[in-house]
């Protein structure tokens, strides 16, 4: 899913920078599947189909197809669309027959159909970067879900060690071979944080290996949502929360956790008992 960059939002135009190369994307993080089982669980219980909100090349949505579950993805980014249909047109007919594909904003959409389940899954929400841009996202998850539907989603518990980590300097990482070029880079990050704003802006250097001159940089900016903010963001716009959990597998939220796995549901109301006289 692409970072939204619209001048309210506060944050820089490059928020997308991360989402153009949706072939570099996948080599990065195409292997990822700690999220998959807990997806396709909520999924076969919700019996389908599902709306995924930032679908991205499709990681998720096609393990869900696999499984006989009808999926309608939505991105906003055309880079990111292009190579789902890229890797969809190489599947059987079978699943893709059950994937559809739609270009739009999560904080606008109305698709005009409500399903039982509405996912956001590996970080969505975090390119959510001020108050507004929440509550109009789930503003489209209640107008997307079934009177006892569930949205379900994960995003990165804020780990207080990174967020106080030194912007000027670089930590290197695993050198990567970049599928663009094929060639061999250093990789190194850096790590900014906005404490007014909870935004995290993480820069990625490439230097080829063969050339040093050659350099380039990505960044990739993330919304930080500490637990208890989260649990009043949904209150407060309508959702109750049944799942609260520090990973896929109902791990606590704790100091080992990395992640914050949500099942909500719109809470509901209860009819007030009109006082007797």
């Amino acid at each position: 899913m692409s970072a939204p960059n619209d001048s309210d939002t506060g944050v820089a135009d490059d928020g997308d920078a991360h989402y153009r190369d949706a072939r570099y994307y996948d080599h990065a993080y195409g292997r990822y599947k700690s999220d998959v089982a807990f997806y396709l669980r909520s999924a076969e219980a919700s019996g389908g189909p599902v709306l995924e909100l930032g679908v991205g090349t499709g990681r998720v949505a096609m393990a869900l197809a696999d499984r006989g579950i009808d999926v309608v993805g939505l991105d906003r980014m055309p880079t990111m669309l292009a190579r789902a249909r890229e890797r969809l047109a190489k599947k059987p007919r079978r699943i893709r027959e059950r994937v559809e594909l739609v270009e739009g904003d999560l904080r606008r959409a109305r698709l005009g159909r409500r399903f039982p389940l509405v996912v956001a899954p590996f970080n969505v929400l975090q390119h959510l970067y001020t108050r507004d841009d929440v509550e109009r996202a789930l503003a489209t998850c209640a107008a997307h879900l079934e009177a006892d539907g569930r949205l379900a989603f994960d995003v990165m518990l804020p780990d207080p060690a990174t967020l106080a980590r030194d912007p000027a300097r670089f930590y290197k990482c695993r050198p990567i071979r970049h599928p663009a070029d094929g060639r061999r880079y250093a990789y190194e990050e850096a790590f900014q944080y906005e404490h007014d704003g909870q935004i995290q802006t993480t820069t990625m250097r490439f230097t080829a290996l063969d050339d040093p001159s050659d350099q380039r940089l990505d960044t990739l900016t993330q919304r930080q949502f500490f637990p208890r903010e989260l649990d009043a963001l949904l209150h407060y716009n309508g959702f109750e929360i049944l799942e609260h959990d520090g990973g896929f597998e109902g791990e606590d939220v704790d100091e080992h956790a990395e992640s914050q796995v949500v099942v909500a549901r719109r809470r509901q109301r209860t009819r007030s008992t009109p006082a007797r006289g």
